[in-house]
């Protein structure tokens, strides 16, 4: 049973994620929604709703992550009615779990999170998958969300880590999250402390990095590609102005562009908000363990 200082800490854990998911979206990010813009029938409202809603489940001191998981889209679907954020559940349940120690870097409290998680997390997580019904999910050969979950969380990931890359960190200790996503989240901040503009070069970072696997499913490979070599080319715009008001018009007019056509990169979203929610928990963390 959780005491006075665990709930404490859980709560200071809960703000550190309502805190990475308003900076995500105080950030323009082309095709997503944010405060400049809504879309996707979404707003920027809707998504501080949902961060509000599945903090405190997300974040329940002592809670298996499967339950943090589904109690938080459970959670969301009281506050929104609808599923907005998944994905971002998904990488942020394993991240909170991971930081209730307090003993150990993030990182490697991250890979034990992992590796303990067993088959009642899975049954857990593919119940909230099930009720969050994102889009392009469909039918699995092995490990179906719409079947009994009979292998681990961890190993049931992997069987979707080739075609969804928020599955892929459940595999990889979050080497997105650790690697691309904190280094372009530095390396923007120690050009400019503006946070907005930083988001903004992680979340292109992410984009320019590999096809959005969101995408991928809604539109195909060829539009997540030819989104990729874009996004490529606007985070070297991006990098080149020192302030986000230089490039702010060029941003929007691809947001527009992107969500005229139906294009989403969820996935680029969902990692940028798991990336600034990693160090926002850097920051409470004891920082002797938890310096990089």
């Amino acid at each position: 049973m959780a005491d006075a200082a665990d709930d404490d800490w859980a709560r200071q854990i809960a703000a550190a994620f309502e805190q990475a998911c308003r900076d995500e979206l105080a950030a323009p990010k082309p095709g997503n929604v944010h405060v400049f813009a809504g879309g996707h029938r979404m707003t920027a409202a809707d998504f501080e709703r949902s961060a509000a809603a599945a903090a405190g489940p997300l974040t329940a001191a002592g809670a298996r992550v499967g339950a943090r998981i589904l109690e938080a889209v459970e959670a969301t679907f009281a506050s929104v009615g609808s599923n907005t954020n998944l994905g971002i559940v998904l990488l942020c349940a394993p991240l909170a779990a991971a930081a209730e120690p307090r003993r150990d870097d993030l990182r490697v409290s991250l890979a034990k999170t992992l590796v303990a998680l067993d088959r009642d997390d899975a049954a857990l997580a593919f119940r909230a998958i099930v009720r969050a019904s994102p889009a392009g999910l469909g039918k699995s050969d092995r490990h179906d969300v719409f079947a009994p979950a009979t292998v681990s969380l961890r190993v049931a990931m992997a069987e979707a880590a080739d075609r969804d890359r928020i599955a892929l960190q459940y595999v990889t200790d979050f080497a997105d999250i650790f690697g691309l996503g904190e280094r372009s989240l530095a390396d923007a901040l120690a050009v400019s402390l503006d946070l907005r503009r930083a988001t903004s070069l992680t979340y292109l970072g992410f984009l320019a990095a590999f096809p959005d696997s969101h995408i991928q499913r809604k539109q195909g490979a060829e539009t997540a590609e030819q989104v990729r070599r874009e996004a490529a080319k606007l985070q070297a715009k991006t990098q080149a102005a020192h302030r986000l008001d230089d490039i702010l018009p060029t941003l929007l007019d691809w947001d527009t562009t992107l969500k005229r056509a139906g294009v989403n990169p969820g996935t680029s979203a969902d990692l940028t908000v798991a990336t600034l929610f990693a160090h926002r928990l850097r920051s409470i963390l004891p920082r002797a363990r938890n310096s990089g």
